[in-house]
C-alpha cells in the first residue's frame, strides 16, 4: 500500500523500529552534543532533523542517522577553533560555526549530484580500520577528564595561570583589529593605548577561562592535565560514570530488547536526582521547538569561516564515507541494494536543516541502522520515525532532560569508544602483509596525535603508492621480453609454438599483461631498452585493458628507439581503449602504419614470414 510515494504495507514494523532506533539515538545524541562544545541540546537539534530528512531524501530504507563519533570529533575541532576566536564565547561564535556545517550539508548534496558516491567505496580498509580505530582513543581518551569530574575552566589555579597568556591574547586582538582598520601607524597609538585601558579584569578573566577551557581539548591536551585531573578528582562524578558504564555492558547480558544505554541513561539519573543532591547537570535544554538560526547569515565574518572552507570539505567528505559504509551494512542485513549519490544528497539535506536550527552534523548510523532493522523496519518511514520520537523528548520531556547527569554522558561515550574500535582489524594484524599494517598504524597515529582529515588523507596516498607499485609488480611480473630461442625455457603462448624453428633469433615477441600505466611506464622503456639487436620486435597487446598517458609516452619513446635502431615493430590484437589513446596522438598510424597493426597473432605469422623471407632473399 503506497501513499503519497510512501509504502505504508509495513507501518507497524517502520513504527516499532524507528521508535527503539530513536531510544538508543536519544543518549548518544546528547552525548554528542556535549561533547562537541556546543551543548547537549546541538546534538539533539542535529539528530532529530539529520534523521528525519535524511531518510525522507537518503538512498537507504533502513538508514538512520545522526551524530556520530567521528563526525563529533571533526565537528569539535571546528567549533573549538571558531570560539577560540570569539573571545570564549559560544554564542558569539555560533553562527559561523553553524555557516561551516550548513556548507558541510550543501557541499555532500553536490557530492551526491556529481555522481561522486559510487567512489566511496574504493577507500581501502587499512585506512577505514586506522581511522576508526584512532577515532575510539580520541573518544576514551578526552572522556577521561569528564568521568573523574574535572573540568579546567573550573580549576581556579589553571585559570590563574592563563592570566597573562589572556592579556597577551586581549592585546594581539586589539592590535588585528587596529590593523584591519588601517589604524596601526605610530601617530595612531595612542588610540591602542585607549583600548587597552578599558580592559577590565572581567574582560582577562573571561578570557583566561576560555583558555582553560581550551587547554583540556583534544589527546594531548587531556593526557598533559590527566595528573591534575587525578589530584583533584570528583569521586560522585567517577561514581555515577562507573555505574552508567556497568549497566550499559552488564544489562547487555540480560537482554537486548530494551537497548541498555537506555537504561543506564534512566536509572543513573533517577539514582543521582534523589541521592545524590548538587551533581552537575547537562546544562538546560530548551523547551519547546527549536527556532531557525537566521542569524547565520549576518552574525558572521567571512574571514572567520574561511579557514574553515577545507575543513567542511572534509567533513562531508567524512560524513559521506560514515552514511555510505552503513548503507553497505544495511544492504548486507537485508539483501537490497542503496542508491550511494541519492543517500548523499539526503545525507546533504540533513545537515544542511540541521545546521539551520543550531544542530550539530552527523551522517548515517551503523548501531542503530542496525536497531532499525533487527526490530523491523524495513522503508524509509522508520528513519523518519525515529526523528518523530526525538522531537517529541525535546517538545514534552526537554526539562526532565536537562537534569540529566554530565557523567553518565562521559560514561555512554566512553563504551561508544570502545565500541567504536576496529577490533577485527587490530586482531587480524599480524596476518596481513606488512605494509598495510604500517599504513593503518600511521593513519591511526595520525588520527589521534594530528588530525582527522590529515590521516585520511596520507592514507589514501600511502594506499595508492602502495597499490601502484603492487600492480606494477604483478604487470612486470607477467610481462615477459621472450627471444623465441628461449622458449625452451619459458613457457610460451599457445599460438606462438609453431613459429620457433622459423626464425631463430631475428625476432622478439614483447608480452604485455596488464594495464601499461604510469606506475610500469619507467619499466616498460628500460625493458625496451634491454633488447638485443633483432630485426622485428613482435608487441603482443592482446591482454592489455587499459593505458593511460604516461604508459602511451612510454610506448612512443620505445618504438622510435626501435627504428632509430632499424628494428620493425609490429602490434597483435590492439584494441579498445589502448587502441583509441594510441590512434588519439598518432602513434597509429605515424609510427605503426595500419597494416602493421594485426588482428592476431596467426595473422602476424604469416605475415612475419613473408617479410622475412623477403628481406633475406
Amino acid at each position: 500500500m503506497k501513499r503519497f510515494g510512501f509504502d505504508f504495507s509495513h507501518f507497524k514494523d517502520d513504527l516499532l523500529g524507528g521508535i527503539t532506533a530513536g531510544i538508543v539515538a536519544l543518549p548518544l545524541a546528547l552525548a554528542f552534543g556535549l561533547q562537541s562544545g556546543m551543548g547537549a541540546a546541538a546534538g539533539l537539534y542535529g539528530a532529530i532533523f539529520i534523521s528525519f530528512f535524511a531518510a525522507l531524501f537518503g538512498g537507504t530504507n533502513t538508514q538512520i542517522s545522526g551524530p556520530t563519533a567521528p563526525m563529533t570529533a571533526v565537528s569539535m575541532v571546528v567549533i573549538a577553533g571558531i570560539i577560540a576566536a570569539n573571545e570564549g564565547s559560544l554564542e558569539q561564535a555560533l553562527p559561523a560555526i553553524l555557516i561551516v556545517f550548513l556548507l558541510t550539508g550543501l557541499i555532500q548534496i553536490l557530492m551526491g549530484l556529481m555522481q561522486i558516491g559510487q567512489y566511496i567505496r574504493f577507500i581501502p580498509y587499512p585506512v577505514v580500520s586506522g581511522f576508526m580505530t584512532g577515532i575510539g582513543v580520541i573518544i576514551l581518551v578526552t572522556q577521561v577528564l569528564p568521568m573523574l569530574g574535572y573540568y579546567p575552566k573550573e580549576d581556579e589555579a589553571l585559570v590563574q595561570k592563563k592570566i597573562p597568556k589572556a592579556e597577551e591574547v586581549i592585546l594581539k586582538r586589539i592590535l588585528e583589529e587596529e590593523s584591519a582598520e588601517e589604524i596601526l601607524v605610530l601617530e595612531d597609538f595612542e588610540e591602542t593605548v585607549k583600548r587597552a585601558n578599558v580592559i577590565t579584569d572581567e574582560d582577562i578573566r573571561r578570557e583566561a577561562v576560555a583558555l582553560a577551557s581550551d587547554s583540556g581539548k583534544g589527546v594531548i591536551n587531556s593526557l598533559k592535565l590527566l595528573p591534575t585531573a587525578i589530584r583533584k578528582i570528583n569521586w560522585s562524578d567517577l561514581l555515577l560514570g562507573l555505574i552508567t558504564i556497568f549497566i550499559i555492558y552488564g544489562f547487555k547480558r540480560i537482554t537486548k530488547v530494551i537497548p541498555s544505554t537506555l537504561v543506564a541513561l534512566v536509572l543513573v539519573t533517577l539514582g543521582a536526582y534523589f541521592f545524590m543532591p548538587g551533581y552537575r547537570t547537562i546544562g538546560e535544554i530548551p523547551f519547546g521547538f527549536p527556532p531557525i538560526r537566521l542569524d547565520i547569515f549576518t552574525g558572521f565574518e567571512i574571514s572567520q569561516v574561511t579557514p574553515y572552507i577545507f575543513t567542511a570539505i572534509s567533513l562531508a567528505a567524512l560524513g559521506a564515507i560514515d552514511s555510505l559504509l552503513t548503507s553497505i551494512v544495511a544492504d548486507n542485513m537485508t539483501s537490497t541494494k542503496h542508491n550511494p549519490n541519492q543517500e548523499l544528497i539526503g545525507q546533504g539535506i540533513g545537515n544542511s536543516i540541521a545546521a539551520l536550527f543550531g544542530g550539530i552534523p552527523g551522517a548515517g548510523a551503523t548501531i542503530r541502522t542496525v536497531v532499525n532493522i533487527d526490530s523491523g523496519g524495513k522503508t524509509k518511514l522508520s528513519g523518519m520515525m525515529a526523528g518523530v520520537l526525538l522531537l517529541f523528548v525535546l517538545l514534552v520531556l526537554g526539562p526532565i532532560a536537562s537534569q540529566i547527569p554530565a557523567a553518565v554522558l562521559a560514561g555512554i561515550l566512553v563504551t561508544v569508544g570502545i565500541g567504536v574500535m576496529d577490533y577485527k582489524g587490530l586482531r587480524h594484524m599480524k596476518h596481513m602483509p606488512i605494509s598495510e599494517v604500517v599504513v593503518m598504524l600511521i593513519v591511526l597515529a595520525l588520527t589521534v596525535f594530528v588530525g582527522l582529515i590529515e590521516a585520511v588523507g596520507v592514507g589514501l596516498i600511502l594506499t595508492c603508492v602502495l597499490f601502484m607499485k603492487k600492480i606494477s609488480d604483478v604487470v612486470e611480473d607477467r610481462t615477459n621480453t621472450a627471444p623465441l630461442k628461449d622458449f625452451s625455457v619459458e613457457m610460451p603462448w599457445v599460438d606462438e609454438g609453431k613459429v620457433l624453428d622459423k626464425f631463430g633469433d631475428k625476432v622478439y615477441i614483447k608480452h604485455l599483461d596488464g594495464p601499461l600505466f604510469f606506475g610500469f611506464a619507467s619499466r616498460f622503456g628500460d625493458m625496451i631498452k634491454s633488447l638485443p639487436k633483432v630485426e622485428v620486435v613482435i608487441i603482443r597487446m592482446d591482454k592489455v585493458p587499459y593505458v593511460d598517458q604516461s604508459g602511451l609516452y612510454a610506448m612512443e619513446t620505445a618504438i622510435q628507439e626501435l627504428h632509430d635502431k632499424n628494428i620493425k615493430v609490429v602490434f597483435t590484437d590492439v584494441h579498445g581503449q589502448p587502441l583509441d589513446m594510441l590512434k588519439s596522438i598518432n602513434l597509429i598510424p605515424d609510427l605503426i602504419p595500419d597494416n602493421y597493426c594485426f588482428a592476431d597473432f596467426n595473422d602476424c605469422s604469416s605475415w612475419l614470414e613473408n617479410y622475412l623471407k623477403t628481406k633475406h632473399t
